[in-house]
Protein backbone atom coordinates (compact mmCIF):
# COMPACT_ATOMS: atom_id res chain seq x y z
CA UNK A 1 0.00 0.00 0.00
CA UNK A 2 1.48 3.11 -0.91
CA UNK A 3 1.91 5.99 1.65
CA UNK A 4 -0.87 8.11 0.51
CA UNK A 5 -3.25 5.41 0.92
CA UNK A 6 -2.68 4.18 4.23
CA UNK A 7 -5.46 5.53 6.51
CA UNK A 8 -4.20 6.85 9.60
CA UNK A 9 -5.76 10.15 10.42
CA UNK A 10 -9.04 10.01 12.54
CA UNK A 11 -12.32 12.37 11.51
CA UNK A 12 -11.55 15.19 13.49
CA UNK A 13 -7.39 15.19 12.04
CA UNK A 14 -8.94 14.57 9.01
CA UNK A 15 -11.59 17.35 8.89
CA UNK A 16 -9.06 19.73 10.00
CA UNK A 17 -6.20 18.54 7.51
CA UNK A 18 -9.13 19.40 4.69
CA UNK A 19 -9.82 22.52 6.55
CA UNK A 20 -13.89 21.18 6.89
CA UNK A 21 -15.89 20.12 9.80
CA UNK A 22 -16.11 16.79 10.53
CA UNK A 23 -19.95 16.34 9.96
CA UNK A 24 -18.97 17.41 6.65
CA UNK A 25 -16.83 14.13 5.92
CA UNK A 26 -19.87 12.22 7.60
CA UNK A 27 -22.19 13.75 4.89
CA UNK A 28 -19.63 13.06 2.16
CA UNK A 29 -19.57 9.22 3.09
CA UNK A 30 -23.44 9.11 3.32
CA UNK A 31 -23.17 10.77 -0.49
CA UNK A 32 -20.58 8.24 -1.35
CA UNK A 33 -18.20 11.03 -2.34
CA UNK A 34 -15.96 9.58 0.08
CA UNK A 35 -14.99 6.12 1.67
CA UNK A 36 -12.94 6.14 4.39
CA UNK A 37 -11.23 2.95 5.57
CA UNK A 38 -12.57 1.14 9.04
CA UNK A 39 -10.85 0.15 11.99
CA UNK A 40 -12.18 -3.39 13.54
CA UNK A 41 -14.25 -1.43 16.11
CA UNK A 42 -15.93 0.55 12.96
CA UNK A 43 -13.69 4.12 13.27
CA UNK A 44 -13.53 5.92 10.37
CA UNK A 45 -9.47 6.40 9.23
CA UNK A 46 -8.53 8.64 6.20
CA UNK A 47 -5.66 9.06 4.47
CA UNK A 48 -3.59 11.38 2.74
CA UNK A 49 -5.58 11.13 -0.79
CA UNK A 50 -9.14 11.17 1.29
CA UNK A 51 -7.38 14.71 2.66
CA UNK A 52 -6.54 15.54 -1.28
CA UNK A 53 -10.27 14.32 -2.54
CA UNK A 54 -11.56 16.20 0.21
CA UNK A 55 -9.72 19.34 -0.91
CA UNK A 56 -10.65 18.85 -4.19
CA UNK A 57 -14.39 18.55 -3.09
CA UNK A 58 -14.14 21.49 -1.55
CA UNK A 59 -12.66 23.38 -4.21
CA UNK A 60 -15.24 22.13 -6.51
CA UNK A 61 -18.35 23.33 -4.32
CA UNK A 62 -16.84 26.42 -3.98
CA UNK A 63 -16.46 27.12 -7.75
CA UNK A 64 -20.45 26.46 -7.47
CA UNK A 65 -20.80 22.33 -8.45
CA UNK A 66 -23.56 20.88 -6.26
CA UNK A 67 -22.74 17.26 -4.87
CA UNK A 68 -24.20 15.49 -7.74
CA UNK A 69 -21.77 17.57 -9.87
CA UNK A 70 -19.04 17.07 -7.54
CA UNK A 71 -20.01 12.91 -7.71
CA UNK A 72 -20.33 13.40 -11.83
CA UNK A 73 -16.71 15.17 -11.61
CA UNK A 74 -15.14 12.38 -9.62
CA UNK A 75 -16.75 9.21 -11.13
CA UNK A 76 -15.18 11.05 -14.74
CA UNK A 77 -12.15 11.25 -12.85
CA UNK A 78 -11.54 7.55 -12.08
CA UNK A 79 -13.28 6.35 -15.58
CA UNK A 80 -10.08 8.41 -16.68
CA UNK A 81 -7.65 6.73 -14.46
CA UNK A 82 -8.81 3.05 -15.34
CA UNK A 83 -8.90 4.24 -18.78
CA UNK A 84 -5.25 5.59 -18.78
CA UNK A 85 -4.01 1.84 -16.98
CA UNK A 86 -5.78 0.39 -19.93
CA UNK A 87 -4.04 2.48 -23.18
CA UNK A 88 -0.71 1.78 -20.67
CA UNK A 89 -1.22 -2.21 -21.07
CA UNK A 90 -2.15 -1.69 -24.45
CA UNK A 91 1.08 0.47 -25.21
CA UNK A 92 3.43 -1.60 -23.26
CA UNK A 93 1.42 -5.12 -25.63
CA UNK A 94 2.02 -3.34 -28.46
CA UNK A 95 5.61 -2.95 -28.06
CA UNK A 96 5.98 -6.21 -26.86
CA UNK A 97 4.06 -7.29 -30.19
CA UNK A 98 6.23 -4.99 -32.10
CA UNK A 99 9.29 -6.54 -30.96
CA UNK A 100 7.85 -9.98 -31.44
CA UNK A 101 7.50 -8.93 -34.91
CA UNK A 102 11.05 -7.65 -35.54
CA UNK A 103 12.55 -10.75 -34.38
CA UNK A 104 10.47 -12.68 -36.29
CA UNK A 105 11.26 -10.37 -39.10
CA UNK A 106 14.98 -11.07 -38.24
CA UNK A 107 14.74 -14.98 -38.53
CA UNK A 108 12.73 -15.06 -41.45
CA UNK A 109 15.92 -12.77 -43.25
CA UNK A 110 18.75 -14.89 -41.72
CA UNK A 111 17.00 -17.76 -43.15
CA UNK A 112 16.96 -16.20 -46.69
CA UNK A 113 20.38 -15.13 -46.76
CA UNK A 114 21.45 -18.88 -45.22
CA UNK A 115 19.15 -20.18 -47.92
CA UNK A 116 21.23 -17.62 -50.35
CA UNK A 117 24.79 -18.88 -48.59
CA UNK A 118 23.36 -22.90 -49.83
CA UNK A 119 22.37 -22.34 -52.88
CA UNK A 120 25.55 -20.88 -53.87
CA UNK A 121 27.32 -22.96 -52.05
CA UNK A 122 25.78 -26.12 -53.76
CA UNK A 123 26.04 -24.45 -57.64
CA UNK A 124 29.85 -24.28 -56.81
CA UNK A 125 29.99 -27.70 -55.77
CA UNK A 126 27.54 -28.58 -58.69
CA UNK A 127 29.51 -26.38 -60.91
CA UNK A 128 27.10 -24.18 -62.42
CA UNK A 129 27.67 -20.94 -62.64
CA UNK A 130 25.63 -18.23 -62.95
Amino acid sequence: MTETRRAVFVISVAAELAGMHPQTLRIYERKGLLEPARTPGGTRRYSQDDIERLQLIQELTSQGLNLEGVRRVLALQEENRILKRKVDRLRDKLDDLEEEMERRVDEVHRSYRHDIVLRSQLRSVIGEDR
